[in-house]
């Protein structure tokens, strides 16, 4: 069985050093095993669990969400449904974020359109929208 030390470790997954150990302190990342000297030793297991935990984040969820996947993955109890469930979830948060966005961009485009680039700071439309009181 391979082992690494976290430098090898951080190369593998491309992540930082401090990254893993925070997964580690938030028990994403079990604690590893231990040189004499105290070098920590990880193994193939913990490079796929990094992946996993990477690539659940790009897909957009939290590190408490991934938690709670990574959890359902090794109950044997757990189902596929419920994985699915979470991922709908996920979905449905996403979108609303995406509405959220939209109405932002649209606001700010509309500042932006009042503004003609020119003059000081302090005669900009926008910062003027900023500081009134809705």
């Amino acid at each position: 069985m391979n082992q690494f030390t976290i430098g090898m470790l951080a190369r593998q997954t491309n992540l930082n050093i401090e990254t893993i150990r925070f997964y580690e302190r938030n028990q994403l990342l079990p604690k590893p095993n231990r040189t004499p000297a105290g070098y920590r030793l990880y193994t193939e297991t913990d490079v796929k669990r990094l992946h996993f935990i990477a690539l659940a984040k790009r897909h957009g969820f939290t590190l408490k969400e991934i938690r709670d996947l990574l959890d359902l993955r090794v109950h044997s109890k757990s189902t596929c449904e419920q994985v699915r469930q979470k991922s709908e979830d996920k979905i449905r948060l996403i979108e609303e974020k995406i509405r959220e966005l939209k109405k932002m961009k649209q606001a700010l485009s509309v500042l932006v359109a009042s503004c003609r680039g020119a003059g000081p700071a302090s005669d900009c439309p926008i910062l003027d929208a900023f500081e009134k009181d809705n």
